[in-house]
């Protein structure tokens, strides 16, 4: 990768792990699942006018909507509303790796690698820590909640998995379209019957909120990071994911001032550890395998 590509790829680890503190300064004022549907509203409308549809099948469209948009993103709002801090939000929420790796096996026949298993084992152990940590930075329900989100991201990205060569801002976009109208009636239901009243009453800093999850966090960021998956192999460009629960967790200390206890560090550390043996342990295993043989090749000759 070029230092363009590098720069880029940073960016979008930057503005997704910020996208944690952005959505607890919007949940201050607005109710979880209101704001999880206004999000999706202002990134489908008006993009889809303009923008063409992915081309696919519109029952994936669907079930990324569903999966993604209605199921994961509810899970998540409302745990951080009172029950999970933004930066163990960001860190648990990468269970979605262990997830992905684990349904893809059972649903697409994937095999798993030995450094798989092991970088789940440690990461595994980790998540269990905050399970004992509870009602520090995270509750009980706030760790469960959060885990479900990411089982129905990791579902929604072996749906995306299955499909080849499609722009990926333009099934984020269509994709958008399908949780507005749920949400909103989920919203209607259980938490507010008069939302309109809870509309003129939020201010500008819930609506900045709005818009940088809307506008920046999945219409700029997934434009950037599709482009650099059109551009250089997915082994090149998802470590940099490995970044967005650091830059989570710092981002909510500097501007929440969120602590985390021994406990929850050692954790997060475990967490970490064994999703950078997940994604990276392959890649290094095989660079290694190809340096000894490039080694061996020139002590023959």
């Amino acid at each position: 990768m070029d230092s363009r590509s590098v720069f880029a790829s940073l960016l979008v680890v930057l503005i997704w792990g910020l996208n944690f503190s952005v959505i607890k300064f919007g949940l201050d004022e607005l109710p979880p699942i209101m704001f999880s549907g206004l999000r999706f509203l202002i990134v489908a409308i008006p993009a889809v006018f303009f923008i063409p549809f992915p081309k696919t099948s519109v029952w994936n469209v669907i079930g990324v909507g569903v999966f993604l948009g209605v199921l994961k993103f509810s899970f998540l709002f409302v745990a951080m509303k009172s029950d999970a801090s933004a930066g163990i939000s960001s860190l648990l929420l990468q269970a979605q790796v262990i997830f992905t790796v684990l349904l893809s096996v059972l649903l697409l026949k994937e095999k798993i690698t030995k450094a798989q298993c092991l970088g789940i084992a440690i990461a595994a152990i980790g998540f269990s820590l905050f399970f004992f940590a509870a009602n520090g930075n995270v509750t009980m329900t706030g760790v469960t909640m959060i885990l479900c989100a990411a089982l129905f991201w990791s579902i929604s990205n072996v749906i995306m998995k299955r499909i080849k060569n499609v722009n990926l801002l333009h099934f984020m976009v269509w994709a958008s379209l399908v949780p507005p109208l749920p949400l909103f009636a989920i919203s209607y239901l259980v938490e507010t019957r008069d939302p309109l009243a809870v509309l003129a009453a939020t201010t500008a800093q819930s609506w900045w909120s709005v818009i940088y999850v809307g506008y920046i966090s999945t219409l700029v960021a997934f434009a950037i990071w599709g482009w650099l998956l059109n551009h250089y192999p997915s082994a090149s460009v998802t470590p940099f994911a490995l970044l967005i629960p650091v830059v989570g967790m710092v981002s909510s200390s500097v501007l929440l001032n969120e602590t985390m206890s021994h406990l929850e560090v050692l954790g997060a550390l475990l967490i970490l550890c064994g999703l950078s043996v997940s994604v990276l342990g392959g890649i290094v295993l095989k660079a290694v395998k190809r340096a000894n043989a490039q080694s061996l090749s020139s002590e023959n000759n």
